[in-house]
């Protein structure tokens, strides 16, 4: 694979998504599963198999590489147990139990904004 060039597209916007605080933490906990997963584990650890029942439509692959990312940034921790068979719990770290008002703030947000856009398309269909 090729060097990156200093003044590409590409690397700028990398360098201005680690100096923009707001982006970086964006990038932590963005896309698809990774919310879902941490919302998951708010209350209490659970084991990979109780993780995949509680959001349908995630694949085992998908989960496995989300929580390895998680894991990777600090935000979930993994416990093995030496037991056979071998027992693994996740669990979220001190740092992702400070998004826990963010994601509720996000969710309320988002609650109301799906009532305003439904609203608006009901209007628009009159």
């Amino acid at each position: 694979m090729g060097k990156i060039k200093e003044n590409s597209t590409n690397n700028i916007n990398k360098q201005y998504i680690q100096e923009c605080d707001l982006s970086y933490a964006v990038c932590k906990i963005g896309g698809r599963w990774k919310l879902f997963i941490l919302s998951k584990l708010k209350d209490n650890k659970l084991r990979f198999s109780e993780i995949k029942r509680a959001i349908p439509g995630i694949t085992e692959r998908m989960l496995t590489l989300q929580l390895k990312e998680l894991e990777k940034e600090g935000l979930v921790k993994r416990t093995v147990y030496a037991e056979v068979p071998p027992r693994v719990d996740y669990e979220l770290t001190d740092i992702a139990r400070e998004l826990i008002p963010i994601w509720d703030a996000l969710n309320t947000w988002g609650g109301k904004h799906r009532k305003f856009i439904e609203k608006q398309e009901g209007c628009n269909t009159k």
